[in-house]
């Protein structure tokens, strides 16, 4: 489902708020799109970006931000 209300979620090692996802993304939140079942969203839409949110599992869950650009301006 596709939320356009901030909904905090956590890992082991931090609990993002969207204050704190922001400053780390640099950029206004705008959507996520999350599961019923899972905890951690797939995706989440910024004024200026798509961030794929990749779990990640060795000694602790965690996850990784892979930001792409929703406008790329054209070189």
């Amino acid at each position: 489902m596709i939320l356009y209300d901030w909904l905090n979620f956590g890992t082991d090692t931090d609990i993002y708020t969207q204050q704190a996802f922001e400053k780390e993304i640099g950029d206004v939140f705008e959507a996520m799109l999350i599961d019923d079942i899972k905890e951690i969203p797939h995706y989440i839409w910024t004024r200026n970006y798509v961030v794929i949110i990749k779990p990640t599992t060795r000694m602790y869950k965690d996850v990784s931000f892979t930001k792409i650009p929703r406008n790329p301006s054209i070189v």
